[in-house]
């Protein structure tokens, strides 16, 4: 969704939005006060949980990626840590309270429109739960890196390669 979809009106004081250059980019503002849209991007944060040489993993029930699998994730809250915000979605989906360790990787570029923009990952540890399948996933399983079932990103993919070469070396 473009800036010019999102915003169509002025917050300050509804008149409608035009489209103008400001600070080197088209971006919405309102010619009658002057203010103007500066578009946020969403920021989520993914988990990277080992166990045997194994990697756990969660299958989607939404789309994109329906029926494929991905790591625990999900989109950080204003206001919200980030890795108080993996924790938290790892929580949610797997069941797992996790200890979050070292930060593996941020990414950048979305994937699909309602995707985030900024994808933060980090390693984390088990420290108690029951595995069980809950809000974003109807399934979760540890994986071999050499059996592993369809991903639903190509950041998944990405960040298993280089979890693997960190391991490896």
């Amino acid at each position: 969704m473009s800036s010019t979809e999102e915003a169509r009106y002025c917050i300050r004081c509804g008149g409608p939005l035009s489209l103008g250059e400001w600070f080197g980019k088209l971006r919405p503002y309102c010619p009658a006060c002057g203010w103007i849209y500066f578009a946020d991007p969403k920021v989520a944060v993914a988990v990277l949980i080992t166990h045997d040489h194994q990697i756990l993993l969660g299958r989607r029930v939404n789309e994109p990626g329906r029926g494929q699998w991905t790591l625990p994730a999900g989109f950080v809250d204003a206001g919200e840590d980030p890795r108080e915000a993996a924790r938290r979605e790892c929580l949610e989906e797997t069941g797992l309270e996790v200890e979050i360790g070292d930060l593996l990787d941020v990414l950048y570029g979305q994937e699909h429109e309602r995707g985030a923009h900024i994808l933060i990952v980090y390693q984390a540890r088990i420290l108690c739960g029951a595995i069980r399948a809950s809000d974003d996933v109807d399934a979760v399983d540890f994986f071999d890196l050499d059996h592993l079932p369809s991903l639903a990103f190509s950041t998944t993919q990405k960040i298993l390669q280089k979890w693997q070469e960190k391991t490896c070396h």
